[in-house]
């Protein structure tokens, strides 16, 4: 017989809830940020096409159509 034991894990999680929070924040302020640049034709701004003008040179950078 062999003398190793077995490694249990303490019970420790590998990443703690805050942490697992903002990043679950961070990504989804990212998206919509993605969203406003590439794809809003002024449907969540109220002002119609004042967001799709701001964005305007960001879309043409990345390359998105929004003529």
């Amino acid at each position: 017989m062999s003398d190793v034991q077995p490694v249990h894990p303490t019970g420790a999680p590998a990443i703690s809830g805050r942490l697992l929070g903002t990043a679950v924040a961070v990504v989804v302020v990212m998206l919509l940020l993605a969203y406003l640049v590439a794809f809003d034709q002024g449907a969540i701004s109220q002002s119609g096409e004042y967001l799709h003008e701001l964005m305007h040179d960001g879309r043409h950078l990345l390359g998105v159509p929004c003529h």
